[in-house]
């Protein structure tokens, strides 16, 4: 059967074959628009669904670095530490393994150090993984800082400064309609980018820190020597006191001596006896030491020992008090012996 077209030229019509085989090539087409169609949201399902979960403080540190001992723990953070990895890569990095530490070993002061040299470097990464749309990586460190400081000032503006850029990223994906070539792409690039930044970042932060323990060590070295110079200068201003002092008195003993031998007696009267040590025919003996003025008179007298103590104290410096001498050129301090004797 046939049928004429506008033209007036024969057409013949199409056959039931020749109309399934359009219908079918028409289904398929509309199939593969269909899969096409299909294929991202079935794979940003399929992202959502096998992604891994958010990281938390209570999760910050891997299961793997919680395992390790604290000796274990505190070598790997130093190596780490010496080798720049400060908070990066995750499980094998100083940040981890400090905060690790620091639950088995609470007062540690030098790991409460060490996180305190490595939280301004730790806000910086997430910053920076923020602005280069690195979610996952600033969740991670967002959450090594969050254990480390719950209180942290910065924490607040940071988690805020996520969820902002990630609703952001979000819409803009939306608007654009990125395909998973060029999601596959951009997190290339952009894991790339994050490897080269942190990099960059922790030997920075090494050389930062460096010339801080440089300069720490350089003021303590000062102090500590302008404490030995201080001190080896009063010790030798010591010494030399007591090497003057020694002198000194080395000089004053034969001086003493020489003057205690010019001294030149004009009146000494005997002591008074005790009338009880009297009654009781108790004889001892009383050294006494006394100043002769310039005068020639007594100005001070003390007890330097007796025997029998206090027995006959009183009498003897009492007569000692009343001596006079020949007026000397200077002060003249000397001792005597005062006998006491009922027989004579």
């Amino acid at each position: 059967m046939t049928v004429v077209h506008s033209n007036g030229r024969p057409v013949r019509r199409l056959s039931v074959v020749s109309k399934l085989t359009a219908a079918l090539a028409l289904g398929c087409a509309l199939a593969a628009c269909s899969k096409q169609e299909a294929a991202p949201e079935a794979a940003t399902t399929t992202a959502a669904s096998t992604a891994a979960p958010a990281v938390t403080a209570d999760t910050a540190v891997s299961a793997k670095v919680s395992a390790m001992t604290a000796d274990q723990l505190r070598e790997a953070g130093s190596k780490a530490y010496g080798e720049n990895r400060l908070y990066a890569p995750a499980g094998d990095n100083a940040v981890e393994y400090y905060l690790a530490l620091r639950d088995k070993a609470p007062g540690d002061a030098a790991v409460a150090s060490a996180l305190t040299d490595l939280l301004p470097m730790t806000v910086i990464a997430t910053e920076q993984s923020v602005n280069r749309e690195d979610f996952a990586e600033a969740q991670r460190l967002a959450a090594l800082l969050e254990k480390a400081d719950s209180q942290h000032p910065a924490l607040a503006r940071l988690k805020a400064s996520i969820g902002a850029q990630q609703a952001a990223v979000a819409k803009r994906a939306e608007q654009q309609a990125l395909t998973a070539e060029e999601q596959a792409k951009k997190q290339a690039e952009l894991e790339k980018k994050r490897l080269e930044d942190q990099k960059k970042q922790q030997d920075s932060a090494a050389k930062q820190l460096a010339t801080q323990q440089a300069s720490d060590k350089a003021a303590a070295d000062k102090a500590a020597a302008q404490a030995a110079a201080e001190k080896a200068a009063a010790d030798k201003a010591a010494a030399d006191r007591t090497a003057a002092q020694q002198r000194q008195q080395a000089a004053a003993v034969p001086a003493a001596a020489t003057a205690s031998a010019d001294l030149r007696a004009l009146s000494t009267p005997a002591p008074r006896y005790p009338p009880d040590a009297l009654r009781a025919n108790q004889s001892g003996e009383v050294q006494v030491e006394f100043t002769v003025a310039s005068d020639g008179s007594v100005t001070a007298a003390r007890v330097v020992r007796s025997n029998p103590a206090r027995i006959f104290d009183r009498e003897a410096v009492a007569a000692v008090r009343k001596w006079r001498f020949q007026p000397v050129p200077a002060p003249v301090t000397t001792r005597r012996t005062i006998s006491f004797n009922p027989g004579g």
